[in-house]
């Protein structure tokens, strides 16, 4: 009745492989390797199919006489044979892909990321959503106002590409094709450089800025817990946050530099026709992580006098106890159009998906103090706060967070150099974490080994002590310990060729070739393909 069943589970995988013989032989094994899980998840996915192939299978069995049973029997074994027989090897040679698609400042502008944008509360059901995916495994996104970047582990490259793709597209409302034309895809080794690289601040528009490292260690700290954020995607994010605070101590790259934020002020400063915050009236709307550091480096240059905006007073308040020499003042999120109305200079960082100033609401404004010309609207949140077409207005200007290379190129060649050592330093944990990732290769192997070694123990310890009748349980301990002892001598070897680590003078390949080695030696392949898909479906299901 088991067999019956798998054979049926898998009759779509058998299928495709039957396909496939018939077919080119051009078809690659990746191309197979994906559509058999694709195919099998689909008969797997709704437990209303277990029960039909279930009760097709026992209403079949209860008509049919012994000789046709028997005949049945055979035919679902040799279903099952014909599947590891076509091809069930080269799917567990295929090893899964660590994929990044994304898009950030470097590549798209402002008005394409704040679509894709996606708020910190999210993160959990956007993993939830991208691993119900056929071809994705597991899952992690990285939101900023930089960059909206995806990180997978796909059980194929291009399928599970193209789907990710479109489910971005769907979130978004950006067709796929647009899309095409900012995003950028790199994988595997190329993909966890690229993260380490964004921790250590070498891909932000200011280098070596430290926020990213703090949204990088949060992308972690919200994915525990959540089911798609898996042991390789956990240990990726978990080695990049080694990486980039290595960096930082090592290479002092961040000393000297400049955040957004403080980047957001200096261009503020070199937008004034006095070149100082002395004398200008200052909004912040905001009294976030961004915000909060904005009001920091407004005091840092001299600003005594600021209004904040906020949600809730409490952060404003703990501001004020912090900067005793300036004089903050908090106005409620009813209040904004007002102080904005009596501002010279209004900084935006909010989380707000909906702009907060539009042409209309800033032409109500007050008019700016003549002084200044124009009102500037320093906007640095993703989604933008200040729709772009306030600047057609004759006395406003705005800025976004795309402006802000202006003011980093000042002391770019300095920490340029600085990224030169950064990257040897990224270097070394790439290798360490590439040696972690080839080990994990091994370790459905050693579990299903030590599986299979323990069930032909267990098996003949029950053997054992039926034939020899009434014993004591002294005897039985002695007996069951001598199996277990046996057991543990008899794969020490055998474990010890399959770990992995940093250490490890082999090569991966070597030891990988091994697992291939045992895993056809003890038919072990089956087992551990069908595990791949049933924990795949199990997700879904949660």
């Amino acid at each position: 009745m088991a067999v019956a069943a798998t054979a049926g589970k898998f009759a779509g995988a058998v299928a495709l492989r039957r396909m496939q013989s018939d077919s080119s032989p051009a078809v690659s094994s990746s191309y197979c390797y994906s559509n058999c899980l694709c195919y099998g998840s689909k008969i797997l996915n709704k437990e209303k199919n277990y029960r039909e192939i279930s009760l097709r299978c026992e209403a079949g069995s209860q008509n049919l006489n012994p000789i046709d049973k028997i005949e049945t029997k055979k035919s679902n074994l040799l279903a099952l044979e014909q599947l590891k027989a076509s091809g069930i090897d080269r799917y567990t040679k295929e090893k899964s892909s660590i994929v990044v698609i994304g898009l950030n400042v470097h590549t798209a502008p402002v008005e394409v990321r704040e679509k894709l944008a996606i708020p910190e509360a999210q993160w959990p059901q956007a993993i939830s959503e991208l691993c119900d995916l056929n071809h994705i495994e597991e899952a992690a996104v990285l939101s900023t106002c930089n960059r909206m970047e995806i990180y997978v582990v796909a059980l194929s490259q291009h399928r599970g590409v193209k789907e990710v793709i479109e489910w971005m597209s769907k979130i978004s409302g950006i067709p796929v094709l647009e899309l095409c034309q900012h995003r950028f895809i790199l994988y595997n080794e190329d993909a966890t450089r690229h993260l380490f690289e964004v921790s250590s601040g070498l891909d932000s528009v200011v280098l070596g800025e430290g926020q990213i490292l703090a949204q990088v260690r949060q992308v972690k700290k919200l994915g525990q817990g959540v089911s798609g954020f898996g042991r390789k995607i956990s240990g990726l994010f978990e080695h990049a946050i080694i990486a980039g605070k290595r960096v930082r101590t090592e290479t002092n790259i961040s000393s000297g530099s400049v955040s957004v934020s403080s980047a957001a002020v200096e261009l503020g400063l070199m937008k004034l026709p006095e070149p100082s915050y002395g004398s200008a009236r200052v909004l912040v709307i905001g009294a976030g992580k961004m915000g909060k550091l904005v009001i920091k480096h407004l005091a840092a240059k001299g600003c005594t006098d600021m209004v904040v905006v906020n949600r809730t007073e409490e952060r404003v308040a703990a501001l004020k106890k912090e900067l005793k020499d300036t004089e903050i003042v908090y106005k409620q999120l009813s209040e904004m159009m007002v102080c904005a109305g009596e501002a010279d200079v209004i900084f935006t960082c909010t989380a707000s998906d909906a702009p907060l100033f539009t042409k209309e609401h800033v032409q109500r404004l007050l008019p700016v103090d003549p002084k200044f010309e124009r009102r500037l609207f320093i906007d640095i949140s993703v989604p933008r706060n200040v729709e772009p077409i306030v600047s057609d207005l004759t006395d406003a200007e705005v800025y976004n967070v795309d402006d802000l290379k202006e003011v980093v190129e000042a002391n770019k060649e300095d920490r340029l150099r600085k990224a030169m050592e950064a990257k040897t330093v990224i270097s070394e944990e790439l290798r360490k974490f590439e040696a972690w990732k080839d080990s994990l290769e091994t370790v459905p192997t050693i579990k299903k080994l030590r599986a299979y070694f323990e069930r032909i123990r267990a098996s003949e310890l029950d053997k054992c002590l039926s034939k020899m009748g009434d014993i004591s349980d002294k005897q039985k301990k002695a007996i069951h310990d001598l199996s277990i002892g046996m057991l543990k001598k008899f794969l020490h070897g055998p474990m010890q060729h399959l770990r992995l680590d940093a250490n490890d003078c082999r090569k991966p390949e070597e030891v990988l070739e091994i697992m291939n080695a045992v895993n056809r030696m003890f038919d072990l392949e089956t087992e551990i393909i069908l595990e791949t898909v049933r924990t795949k479906v199990e997700r879904s299901r949660k």
